[in-house]
């Protein structure tokens, strides 16, 4: 048996900070070299890279789809961008795992289908549990982290972070191999 601690936040942007400490902690204790983080406009990012640039830890940022947001082609910001980029961070913008083609059917025809209620199934838990698994998927997918070792995933409901997941990853077309391992921070 091993115990460890859980933060369990209010959801919003002011857990960020916090949780990224935590995180950093908690990867270099335990030897987990890779940190995925969700960033819908830069500034989580930002602030990633503020907290964990000395580390040594590989951070990779996965933004929103393009056109996600009506009308606006890219919702996160370019210099933001430019700047992870400089510095070594990896940049994915790609279908989101859980709902592109599923959410043009779901338009289309009416109904939902199985990734949908994958989707759902993970927010019984918060909005950012899904986003964590999504974005796991979504960086193996790219092949910006490894297979078969442990990575740290943050996500966030609204605004900022406040889940963290470890997880070992998968890639979507191997979704059902990707595992859970602990939940190291999650909204109340």
């Amino acid at each position: 048996m091993k115990e460890e601690k859980v933060l369990y936040f209010e959801e919003g942007e002011e857990a960020t900070t916090r949780l990224l400490k935590y995180v950093k902690e908690y990867a270099l204790q335990n030897s987990i070299n890779y940190v995925i983080i969700a960033s819908t406009t830069g500034r989580s990012a930002r602030r990633a890279l503020e907290i964990l640039r000395d580390s040594g830890l590989n951070m990779v940022v996965v933004t929103h789809v393009s056109w996600f947001k009506e009308g606006v082609r890219q919702e996160f910001d370019e210099a933001v961008r430019r700047e992870l980029e400089a510095k070594g961070v990896k940049v994915i913008t790609a279908a989101h795992a859980f709902r592109g083609v599923c959410r043009a059917l779901r338009s289309k025809y009416g109904g939902y289908g199985p990734l949908d209620i994958i989707a759902d199934t993970f927010r019984l838990f918060s909005e950012g549990v899904k986003v964590c698994v999504e974005i796991t998927l979504m960086a193996a997918d790219a092949g910006y982290i490894p297979l078969g070792k442990e990575v740290i995933a943050l996500g966030g409901t609204r605004e900022g972070l406040d889940t963290a997941l470890v997880l070992l990853p998968a890639t979507s077309a191997n979704f059902f191999n990707l595992r859970i391992l602990k939940v190291l921070a999650k909204p109340i």
